[in-house]
């Protein structure tokens, strides 16, 4: 049986919720939104889509999957925050500017990307092959 993967782009601006490519939706972040507010307008846009999984990409820095510090354009309370907890369903969480670039990456060696939104990110992606 094959899951059903939610994707989640938090960012400074918007916060943006992929299931297809016909099925996106998004809302409006925020300096002042912190992971409670973010995870009720959540379940408010979610509405009637069902997933299994949630992929999140965050815009600060992550190890580990989990948050390690509190991002520039959000509200407070963002490290150590426990999604899959609060979403009941299992979560991985990634740097925003790493998941767009292996979400990029279409293989044969190296890649730099550079990510323009509400702040600047990059990531290198580098796969070796033994």
């Amino acid at each position: 049986m094959k899951r059903k993967i939610l994707v989640v782009d938090i960012g400074g601006t918007h916060v943006k919720l992929l299931m297809s490519r016909r099925n996106q939706r998004e809302f409006a972040s925020g300096p002042r939104m912190r992971p409670e507010q973010m995870i009720a307008r959540f379940r408010e846009t979610v509405g009637e889509w069902h997933f299994d999984v949630a992929s999140i990409g965050f815009p600060a820095r992550v190890r580990k999957g989990r948050i390690t510090k509190e991002p520039k354009h959000l509200g407070k309370g963002w490290a150590g925050f426990n999604f899959a907890t609060a979403l009941g369903k299992p979560v991985r969480v990634i740097n925003d500017a790493a998941m767009q670039a292996l979400g990029s990456y279409h293989g044969g060696g190296r890649m730099l990307f550079l990510g323009l939104g509400t702040g600047l990110g990059s990531a290198l992606v580098w796969f070796i092959t033994a």
